[in-house]
């Protein structure tokens, strides 16, 4: 390969990758702590999907689903099977349709 032909993208400076790294793993902790306070019921479900905080507009529904208490695979798959969700859709990229039909699930 010639060096024309090579497609060069812009290096990051040693700070703002450092900076990308803080804010990754700022997210991972604010997303674990979300997902225990989920399982402990300090959080209800219905409140992450209609106003989820930023560290979970990343996170897989399925993953957030997971972490409900009484939501095992099965039953997480067939809720977003219901929905017509993908296992591998986002919380963030859930369309209007498809976070109230999960809310419609969830309400009590």
């Amino acid at each position: 390969m010639t060096p024309a032909t090579l497609s060069h993208t812009p290096s990051r400076s040693l700070d703002q990758r450092m900076e990308a790294l803080n804010r990754a793993n700022q997210i991972r902790v604010r997303r674990a702590q979300l997902k225990r306070d989920l399982k402990a019921g300090r959080v209800r479900i219905h409140d992450v999907i209609a106003e989820p905080p930023e560290e979970v507009l990343t996170a897989k529904v399925y993953d957030v689903l997971m972490a409900v208490p009484r939501l095992g695979r099965v039953k997480s798959t067939r809720l977003l099977t219901q929905c017509r969700i993908s296992q591998s859709k986002t919380v963030g990229g859930l369309s209007d349709r498809q976070r109230g039909e999960l809310l419609d699930l969830f309400r009590t």
